[in-house]
């Protein structure tokens, strides 16, 4: 089932626009300002946009064979894969980002590696011996690693 990755975005601004319309009709136009850029930065931090273009994981295993560099499975909304996103920095853009949430093949991957559960973000980077190493949560440093083979 392919999900909404902008949903949850787009409700932090409604309900964030209609609390600052409360508050902006009470006599706060500045409260409300501060209030609606506040919710308008949760929804940009909850969205797809902080990561780089997302792939079909199978166009990623093609590209990671190719180039060696790892895949990492995540969704949007996840605050462990924004965080891993934003420590690696530019970093980020060398690797080849999956959204689960709008490949099943994607999520399908990520059962197959966590028990069946679709916990993100999981990285399957080559191994030395040309295997798939999975790792659930991987570390900056595990990530760095990864791409450094």
């Amino acid at each position: 089932m392919t999900r909404r990755p902008w949903m949850l975005p787009l409700l932090f601004v409604l309900i964030g626009s209609v609390a600052a319309a409360g508050l902006a009709a009470r006599g706060g136009p500045v409260p409300a300002a501060v209030f609606l850029l506040m919710f308008v930065l949760l929804a940009l931090v909850n969205s797809p946009l902080p990561f780089p273009k997302s792939v079909g994981a199978a166009e990623a295993r093609r590209r990671s064979a190719a180039d060696g560099r790892p895949v990492v499975y995540w969704r949007p909304g996840c605050k462990y894969c924004l965080r891993l996103r934003l420590r690696l920095g530019r970093d980020a853009r060398l690797v080849h980002w999956v959204d689960i949430w709008r490949d099943p093949e994607g999520a399908a991957a990520v059962r197959a590696v966590n028990d069946g559960n679709e916990t993100v973000p999981t990285m399957l980077a080559p191994g030395p011996g040309g295997e798939q190493t999975a790792t659930t949560n991987p570390s900056v440093a595990q990530v760095k690693s990864a791409l450094a083979l």
